[in-house]
């Protein structure tokens, strides 16, 4: 990163900034992509760059979209989600979509736009549902946006390309932050119109940067190298799921995001318990437990027992 030649970006002369972008547009089968701050300002910025004041998004009443993004879409574009109860594995009958869809009539919003995202909830999505949902939305005239923030997760799940996942999409997000190891950043990809508009509202929402390089760098290595590697986050979730089991939990996990009950048991209590002994969980009647690039066998093995001194 130290290393990394740099030049000004927000007046797109940054070598690695541009190396960055041009292979993760290749990657994802798309004509250009913009290096961006968060998974939630690549999200943010296609959704502006998709719709205007008064248009509606379909999205998935669980989607991080939709959310857990703080409202950005209807705050800072005056465009209006319209939440639809998804399966838990982030599918939807095409005709429950379809009855969402306004009519045109200046009493509604415009539909615009139809959200998705994979993995869901750690979940791998159908590939076959995400062309089916590109082929729904071209017949209505929507757009798609893919949410892909764990989408090379989703690519290593399935045994596919990523780009065999974001075809299905006109716009797709892709995270370098989380199981790719990155210390910061995201990407938005699509075509080059598209991104032309990104990049102006990018520069509106404050996430043009300047010596980006240093960053661009670290997630130019992380899609180079850490891609292929995510198998073993998906085992070591499997490995965790099976041990947690054994202590008579209730458990899923799917790639690398494992979920796990604790009955009746203060929950607030078991995280904290946890994070005394260096295991960080995200709180709640099921605990969410994510594996990554510095989780290795003996930290599996280290979770597992603090998991059944906490549950003795």
């Amino acid at each position: 990163m130290a290393q990394a030649e740099v030049g000004d970006d927000v007046f797109g002369d940054d070598p690695t900034v541009h190396r960055l972008q041009d292979a993760a547009a290749e990657r994802l089968g798309k004509e250009a992509a913009l290096f961006v701050t968060s998974g939630t300002q690549a999200n943010l910025t296609a959704l502006l760059s998709h719709c205007e004041r008064g248009h509606e998004y379909l999205v998935n009443q669980e989607a991080h979209t939709y959310k857990w993004e703080a409202g950005g879409g209807a705050v800072l574009g005056g465009i209006q989600p319209q939440p639809v109860d998804f399966s838990a594995d982030g599918t939807v009958p095409l005709d429950r979509l379809a009855a969402k869809i306004k009519p045109d009539d200046p009493h509604f919003a415009i539909t615009r736009l139809l959200c998705l995202e994979d993995t869901h909830h750690g979940r791998s999505v159908p590939p076959g549902f995400l062309a089916d949902a590109r082929a729904f939305a071209r017949s209505h005239g929507l757009a798609v946006h893919l949410d892909g923030a764990r989408l090379a997760n989703a690519a290593v799940a399935e045994g596919v390309e990523l780009s065999e996942l974001a075809v299905t999409a006109d716009s797709v997000s892709l995270c370098f932050s989380k199981g790719l190891g990155a210390p910061a950043g995201s990407v938005i990809a699509g075509s080059g119109e598209l991104i032309a508009r990104a990049r102006r509202w990018r520069k509106m929402l404050g996430g043009a940067m300047r010596q980006s390089g240093v960053l661009a760098a670290a997630a130019l290595w992380a899609l180079e190298h850490n891609v292929d590697r995510l198998a073993d986050d998906h085992r070591h979730a499997q490995e965790l799921a099976e041990g947690l089991r054994s202590m008579g939990l209730e458990v899923q996990a799917f790639t690398n995001m494992v979920f796990a009950s604790v009955g009746d048991r203060d929950p607030m209590a078991v995280a904290q318990s946890l994070a005394a002994q260096e295991v960080v969980v995200l709180p709640g009647r099921v605990l969410r437990l994510v594996t990554h690039l510095d989780v290795n066998d003996q930290d599996i093995a280290a979770a597992l027992a603090a998991f059944d001194r906490t549950l003795a």
